[in-house]
C-alpha cells in the first residue's frame, strides 16, 4: 500500500505497535534535490515511529551529512542520539560504502552513509548474512582479549569455516543499472541500492512481516517486500515520486504473477 502525504502525520494514522520494520533514507539536508527534513520534523517522525514499530522491531535509518562551509552539519548523529533519547536501542552503526562522485573539499572524499540500526527493546528477529570466509580450512593465527588483560588464542587448526557472518559495513556498487535495473528509478535523484534493502529485510524481517518505508521516494522498498514476501506501506510527499514508486510496484507485481502462472 501506499499513501501519499506528509508521513509525519500519516504514521499517526496507523496502528499502534503494527510494523516489524522500517527501512528508509529521509531527505537529509541539502544532499537531495528536494526539500530536506527539519530537525523539529525529524523529531515529529521518529516519535511517530517509535509508537508503531513493534517490541522487538526495528528501524534502519540510512543517513549522512551535507558539508556546509567546508565542515560537516552533523545531522546524523543528532538523528541517532534523539532516537536513542526516545527509548530506542542503537543495536548497531553500520556503513553503507559506495564510489561517489568527486565533490573536491578541502578533505578526504566521502565514500559512506550511516545506517543507523535502532530496535525497540532487542530485535525479535536477525537472519545474520554470511559471507565466504577467506582463509577457510586454514589454520588461525588472530588473537582476542579475554576478561583481564591477557590474550588468549584464536581458532583451533582447521575451525576456520567455509562461512562467517558479514561485518556491518556494507559496500554497493551504484549507478546506472547498478543501483537497479529499473531505467524510471532514475527519475528519481537519490535512490537505494536494491541489494541493500534486500539485505536488511532478510535480516531483520521474515516472510509476512509487515515492513515501512515513511520517505518512500522512488518506491525500492515496496519493489524489495514484493518480491521477499513482506507486507509493505510506503510514505510518499510527492506526487510525482508516488506515480513513479507505483509503476515500480505494479510492474513488480506482474511479473511475479507471470512468473507463478
Amino acid at each position: 500500500m501506499i499513501i501519499e502525504g506528509d508521513c509525519a502525520e500519516v504514521i499517526k494514522t496507523l496502528k499502534e505497535s503494527s510494523v516489524d520494520l522500517v527501512i528508509t533514507s529521509p531527505p537529509y539536508d541539502n544532499l537531495r534535490q528536494y526539500d530536506s527534513l527539519p530537525f523539529e520534523k525529524f523529531q515529529m517522525v521518529a516519535r511517530a515511529l517509535e509508537c508503531v514499530i513493534k517490541p522487538g522491531g526495528v528501524i534502519v535509518w540510512v543517513v549522512a551529512d551535507a558539508t556546509i562551509d567546508g565542515s560537516e552539519t552533523g545531522t546524523s548523529f543528532r538523528h541517532a542520539l534523539f532516537f536513542k533519547e526516545i527509548g530506542l536501542n542503537l543495536h548497531d552503526t553500520m556503513i553503507y560504502k559506495s564510489e561517489k562522485p568527486p565533490l573536491s573539499h578541502n578533505r578526504y572524499e566521502q565514500k559512506f552513509e550511516y545506517m543507523f540500526v535502532l530496535s525497540k527493546g532487542p530485535p525479535k528477529t536477525f537472519n545474520g548474512l554470511q559471507d565466504r570466509s577467506l582463509y577457510a580450512g586454514k589454520v588461525s593465527s588472530m588473537t582476542f582479549r579475554a576478561d583481564g588483560d591477557k590474550l588468549s588464542p584464536g581458532n583451533k587448526p582447521g575451525a576456520v569455516n567455509d562461512l562467517k557472518l558479514r561485518g556491518n559495513v556494507w559496500t554497493y556498487k551504484t549507478g546506472k543499472y547498478l543501483s537497479t535495473m529499473d531505467d524510471e528509478a532514475f527519475e528519481h535523484p537519490a535512490i537505494f541500492p536494491e541489494t541493500l534493502v534486500k539485505d536488511h529485510m532478510r535480516s531483520w524481517s521474515n516472510p509476512g512481516d509487515l515492513v515501512l518505508d515513511p520517505f518512500l521516494g522512488s518506491g525500492t522498498t515496496g519493489k524489495c517486500a514484493h518480491e521477499l514476501g513482506r507486507e509493505f506501506i510506503g510514505i510518499e510527499i510527492s506526487k510525482q515520486y508516488v506515480d513513479l514508486a507505483k509503476r515500480r510496484i505494479e510492474k513488480t507485481e506482474n511479473q511475479i504473477a507471470m512468473f507463478y502462472e
